[in-house]
């Protein structure tokens, strides 16, 4: 049994915004407004010896010593390391279970970063690229609602690349209108059936693996959230934008520090703001998904 008063799971966390996400629920965990008692996240890789390494430069960390935040140091959080690759269905199971049985009270906040931007357009690209950000994701997040308390928050990394505004009039409608999961995967299906046949644009839809993939966990994410709401569920699933952040998967180029692009994921799931659910967020605002 768990004896940590609230936890937490953060995936694809060994580098990047995602560690940057651990290190800043680390640091502001104690003065937000869910901050009292102890707080347990759990950093997830898929790689073990990188997620080792990643939660080793943690606890080392200059500035979390100085706070004095993890429990090591007399703070209230403590970090662990657990393998999870969200497209192996073995792993997400393995991971589940354990979590069911470690903490039998349920878990507090899940955000999933862990995502993949390949290079090249192609139907294998696409096909990759969806099966990670898009099917994986919203898998995870099945598997993990069960194990949700009251008042938990699950927030998906998406991206502005999400943006509506390079899709045909009919596909853009069918995003929007999409009532349930089973809606946008269609819209993901019928995207890799017309690269498939080299005829994407034709068919009202970018050659943009990557993008498409965010628009359909931005509708995702919406999808999940009104299945919960009319179920009763007073959990809170959103989406967000970190920004263009300066990381691998942007080669360098990126605008903003990982510690920058965590502020919006950070702040869905620790702070204080309207208690709306299935909404899109950026620099800690929300978005209208239509006017992005």
């Amino acid at each position: 049994m768990s004896s940590y008063h609230r936890v937490g799971v953060v995936t694809g966390a060994n580098k990047g915004i995602g560690l940057a996400i651990v290190r800043q629920l680390a640091l502001q965990y104690a003065r937000s407004p869910l901050g009292g008692g102890s707080f347990l996240v759990y950093l997830t890789a898929r790689d073990q010896s990188r997620g080792e390494e990643a939660l080793e430069s943690l606890r080392r960390d200059a500035q979390l010593k100085r706070a004095t935040a993890l429990k090591a140091d007399g703070g209230l959080v403590d970090i662990k390391f657990h393998a999870l690759d969200i497209t192996d269905v073995g792993s997400v199971e393995t991971f589940t279970n354990y979590l069911r049985e470690t903490h039998t009270h349920g878990i507090d906040l899940v955000i999933n970063n862990a995502g993949i931007a390949m290079n090249g357009f192609d139907s294998n690209v696409v096909r990759t690229t969806l099966h990670c950000n898009y099917y994986s994701t919203l898998a995870v997040c099945r598997a993990f609602i069960p194990l949700l308390r009251s008042n938990a928050r699950l927030v998906n990394v998406a991206s502005t690349s999400g943006s509506l505004s390079k899709y045909s009039a009919s596909v853009r409608n069918r995003f929007l209108a999409a009532k349930n999961e089973s809606d946008v995967t269609s819209i993901m299906k019928e995207f890799q059936a017309a690269v498939d046949a080299g005829q994407e644009k034709e068919s009202g839809y970018p050659s943009a693996a990557y993008a498409v993939s965010k628009a359909g966990l931005i509708g995702g994410t919406r999808a999940l959230a009104l299945d919960l709401e009319s179920k009763g569920s007073d959990v809170l699933v959103n989406s967000c934008c970190p920004g263009y952040v300066n990381t691998d998967m942007t080669k360098g180029n990126g605008t903003k520090s990982p510690d920058d692009g965590a502020s919006t994921p950070v702040w869905l799931g620790l702070q204080d703001f309207e208690r709306k659910s299935g909404s899109f967020y950026r620099d800690e605002q929300e978005i209208e998904w239509e006017n992005l």
